[in-house]
């Protein structure tokens, strides 16, 4: 398998081109390995079952998130592109190159799918490895990291997401972003994602941002973003 095989169109939410030249797909967590891209572009499926993440959200919350908002983004995407250059691109790839209405739905596609991936039934706790090294060494300690990334998220104004992203000489930065708006078109790797979109929280938790944010950190997937901090880095 050539490295750029398991990143797709419709499944490129993950380390992206840095893991396509650099790490082997046996390393990568197993919905970031598929197959060349087709069109049109699929919505890749949940990492977990629909009622795996309570108490943080519920299956309702996950039917309307995943199964309404994130469809949505990808059936506006292939509209969009339907007979055009980027339907033969990577998702990725579309998001990077393009612009206005391509870009909002093909930008949102690629994070929902990111953000799925950082999420884990059996998330929290600690990270490991290079990643925890880097946040000790970029944030003093992993509960600075928290406390930064969670004021970042709360305060975003309006829709967004907040990043923890890596430039290419491996340092982390936090980047609240608005809207669509992802660290790949300002050349930086995500690590990290908390989704502050108002219909990721809520039906669970209404307008208390806080609290969904308080309660993403027990659901971290810090073996996803450790994954993709390694391939960033090499």
């Amino acid at each position: 398998m050539e490295r750029r095989q398991f990143l797709t169109g419709s499944l490129a939410a993950g380390v992206g081109l840095w893991a396509a030249r650099h790490v082997p797909a046996a390393e990568l967590p197993t919905t970031l390995k598929i197959g060349d891209s087709k069109m049109p572009f699929q919505q890749p499926p949940l990492p977990f079952d629909m009622n795996a993440m309570k108490p943080f959200l519920s299956e309702e919350q996950l039917k309307y998130h995943y199964g309404k908002h994130h469809a949505a983004y990808f059936k506006n995407l292939n509209g969009l592109v339907e007979g055009k250059p980027e339907a033969g691109m990577s998702l990725r790839e579309v998001v990077v190159q393009s612009t206005g209405p391509v870009f909002n739905n093909a930008a949102q596609a690629w994070n929902h799918s990111f953000y799925w991936d950082c999420l884990s039934p059996q998330g929290g706790g600690e990270p490991q490895g290079e990643l925890a090294a880097a946040l000790q060494r970029d944030f003093g300690s992993l509960a600075a990291f928290q406390k930064a990334m969670s004021e970042a998220a709360v305060k975003l104004f309006g829709s967004g997401w907040a990043w923890l992203a890596a430039d290419p000489a491996g340092k982390l930065e936090i980047m609240p972003l608005g809207n669509a708006d992802t660290p790949l078109k300002h050349d930086k790797e995500p690590v990290l994602t908390i989704d502050v979109w108002e219909h990721a929280y809520y039906i669970d938790f209404r307008n208390e941002r806080p609290k969904y944010v308080e309660a993403f950190w027990k659901a971290a997937n810090w073996n996803f973003a450790g994954k993709c901090y390694a391939a960033a880095v090499k």
